[in-house]
């Protein structure tokens, strides 16, 4: 498949732990206003399809996209839902508009969380009815079986992972979108309580209420406008099997292959060397490292010594998450993949001629084994 899309605007919402005052609509609305804006252009003229990446439970609405034209300017437009994360949805309007039938394809995703008054019992939900459900009262527990084998299998040092958190929020502090940023010491991560060991309560990144809306369009469209835009060189999606018995805790094989379909689209051999920045899972702090390893950006590194010697820090050979994360910004469920998206855009459009290529990848959660991976350059 060509790569010929650009992402011509995006915008969001600021990211908060809660937002009483604010409906998913008005969430919805500001970041599309943001995102055409953005663009430059009329959604009433210039849009072709809406995609909106939501999940109905989450959203405690069946149907949900019933309630998506009005707020984004797709009133008469076609609209869909991708049941999976806002990077799915990138994913899809890529394709649309390689059909050569759409010229210009917006993609939304938002979180309330903070609406959801027990959101483990929709996880719990998801899990098999017969082996785990019975058996899991926290979804964590997975994470910290996860973490457990991935730090034994790569002699993984604890410090190394409880730095990673103290990056991520530091990051964030500079970030005036993300509610999580602090200055935290990785001796208060590792002081942090066990949730289900080696995890502790620090190693989770916190929800937050949010919304993305990004802008794709055809080459036509960016020559029409005259605009320099970031465009999608490769992307992929992979999902794998639903018992999570099966998975390589240490290195996930849907990450890796989502990875490898990125990265032949983009014509990319050598990762380390061709990427730029990197926004990649830290949903729990030791996945921004197994991602590292499992998408080939170690560049043979161990994975202590990326962290120890600074690889990964901004003024570092390859940052990572360097507006935070999901750790800093908080983890807004389906908007996760397009607020790392929104990112990479901004850190590509502020980073001059130094940034030619940023690396955009998400999974979803227990039990889902499915993750994206886009590839943005100039």
């Amino acid at each position: 498949m060509s790569s010929d899309v650009y992402i011509i605007g995006i915008g969001a919402t600021k990211f908060s732990p809660s937002t009483p005052e604010f409906s998913f609509k008005e969430l919805m609305y500001e970041a599309a206003v943001k995102a055409y804006n953005d663009a430059g252009i009329d959604p009433r003229k210039d849009l072709d399809v809406m995609v909106t990446a939501a999940e109905d439970y989450w959203e405690g609405i069946s149907i949900f996209d019933e309630y998506v034209p009005d707020q984004l300017g797709a009133v008469l437009k076609p609209v869909f839902t991708v049941s999976g994360d806002g990077l799915w949805g990138v994913a899809h309007a890529h394709m649309l508009i390689n059909t050569g039938q759409f010229d210009v394809v917006a993609v939304e995703a938002h979180s309330k969380a903070s609406d959801i008054v027990d959101i483990q019992s929709i996880w719990r939900m998801a899990l098999d009815p017969y082996i785990h459900r019975p058996l899991v009262d926290n979804v964590h527990v997975f994470a910290g079986l996860e973490m457990n084998i991935f730090m034994e299998s790569l002699d993984v040092d604890r410090d190394a992972v409880s730095l990673v958190v103290s990056k991520n929020m530091g990051n964030a502090l500079g970030n005036p979108l993300a509610p999580y940023g602090a200055d935290v010491d990785p001796d208060m991560v590792n002081e942090s309580e066990v949730v289900s060991y080696p995890l502790r309560s620090m190693d989770i990144s916190k929800y937050s209420d949010g919304a993305v809306v990004a802008v794709l369009a055809s080459r036509k469209v960016v020559e029409d406008l005259g605009v320099d835009a970031p465009r999608i060189l490769g992307i992929g999606w992979v999902s794998g099997s639903s018992y999570i018995e099966e998975w390589d805790f240490a290195a996930p094989e849907f990450v890796w292959r989502a990875g490898q379909l990125a990265y032949s689209m983009a014509n990319i051999n050598d990762p380390y060397d061709s990427i730029d920045v990197a926004f990649i899972d830290d949903r729990y702090s030791f996945r921004e490292l197994q991602s590292i390893y499992t998408l080939g950006l170690d560049n043979g590194y161990s994975l202590n010594e990326l962290v120890y010697n600074g690889v990964t820090y901004p003024d570092g050979d390859l940052p990572v998450n360097p507006f935070g994360g999901y750790l800093g910004c908080g983890y807004p469920l389906v908007a996760g993949g397009l607020q790392k998206l929104y990112n990479a855009v901004m850190y590509m459009r502020s980073g001059g001629g130094d940034v030619e290529t940023a690396l955009v990848m998400t999974r979803m959660e227990y039990p889902s084994p499915s993750a994206a991976v886009a590839i943005l350059g100039w």
